[in-house]
């Protein structure tokens, strides 16, 4: 009796072991697969995911509307919806006529920038003109012979302005299902939290409401820090650029504010921009370096002081994770997932910290 008890102890030690060789490759796969269906159905998750991100930012505003004041759930939510279509739009008829103009004289003003005028430029100037000769004396010489002409095959693709429109339609419509599932999650969303508590385990309820808790109070805070220190930095901004002369000011002091939600990238994107827009419309090459300059400085100052002094700490996650996760989720989402990258992460991280399995990773990630 005692040999077969042990037996079957020993057949179960080995099943047990065999489970756990083989979880390792499993969770493996696990991950892969939802990677994959992230990156293929990205047209359904991101509408889903800019919705619940925005719901957790306006869920604090439709709760105090109706505690307060006893506003209807339905009738705060659909005004603050309305509100962020109209910054939106606005943002967007604001920025695009300039922007596109602008992109125009961009190569000038990188030409203007890098080069100027100076001997590397007499020099690049004689290459163009040697090459120019060049290429008339090979059409001399092929003119003045008896070869056949060769066929010019002209192959029709979508322009860039074709494309560009298709991309346009398909954000529009994925940010329409965005707003209006917002809509919904903020009438109905705690209504449905409650009832997915109802169905965990006792054991995991508290947990889950902890989650949900934190991670709308963490995103809620990030953004609206974020907008408070943004709003500043564009302001000061467009000031600066409309001080020393630069066309479309106001334009520039929201392009720098905006840009500064996309954390280190942003920052570099827009120094790179206000200096070619200053090679292009200015003179004086101290006065190029104004707007660039001034901007890095402002942001570091920002970022390194008034930030932190605003809510006390900075943002808990290691530089270098937040660095890696907008490359990460920009490869996978495009534009939008590198401005969804650091909420998608403070939110991760919120999950990480209250499960205790996957508090080591937690610790990893954290400053």
């Amino acid at each position: 009796m005692d040999n077969n008890k042990h037996q079957e102890q020993s057949e179960a030690d080995r099943k047990s072991a065999n489970w756990q060789d083989l979880s390792t490759p499993i969770y493996g796969l696990f991950v892969l697969g939802i990677l994959y269906t992230l990156y293929a159905a990205h047209q359904i998750v991101l509408p889903i995911i800019l919705a619940v991100l925005t719901s957790l930012l306006l869920a604090p505003l439709v709760k105090k509307a109706w505690v307060r004041f006893s506003v209807p759930r339905a009738v705060s939510a659909l005004v603050l919806v309305l509100m962020v279509l109209g910054g939106i739009a606005g943002v967007a008829v604001v920025v695009a006529t300039p922007v596109l103009e602008w992109a125009e004289k961009a190569p000038q003003g990188v030409s203007r920038l890098l080069v100027g005028e100076s001997v590397i430029a007499e020099q690049l100037n004689k290459v163009s003109e040697s090459a120019e000769k060049v290429e008339k004396s090979m059409e001399e010489v092929s003119a003045s012979g008896d070869k056949k002409q060769p066929t010019t095959v002209v192959m029709q693709t979508d322009s860039w302005r074709s494309q560009l429109i298709v991309k346009a339609r398909n954000g529009a419509t994925g940010l329409a299902l965005a707003l209006a599932l917002t809509y919904f999650l903020l009438v109905g969303g705690d209504r449905m939290i409650r009832n997915f508590v109802r169905q965990v385990p006792a054991r995991h309820r508290r947990m889950v409401l902890r989650i949900s808790r934190d991670s709308q109070q963490e995103v809620a805070q990030y953004l609206g820090v974020m907008a408070l220190s943004n709003l500043v930095v564009g302001i000061t901004t467009g000031l600066l650029s409309w001080a020393i002369g630069l066309p479309d000011p106001a334009v520039w002091g929201l392009v720098a504010g905006l840009a500064r939600f996309i954390p280190y990238l942003g920052v570099i994107l827009t120094i790179i921009l206000l200096a070619v827009v200053s090679a292009v419309s200015l003179e004086v090459f101290w006065m190029m370096a104004l707007a660039p300059g001034g901007y890095l400085a402002l942001t570091t100052l920002v970022g390194f002081f008034i930030e932190p002094w605003i809510h006390g700490f900075r943002m808990a996650i290691n530089p270098v994770v937040i660095f890696v996760s907008i490359f990460f989720w920009g490869w996978l989402w495009g534009p939008v997932g590198v401005l969804l990258a650091v909420p998608l992460m403070t939110v991760i991280q919120v999950v990480l910290k209250q499960i205790p399995r996957f508090r080591p990773v937690y610790r990893v990630i954290a400053r």
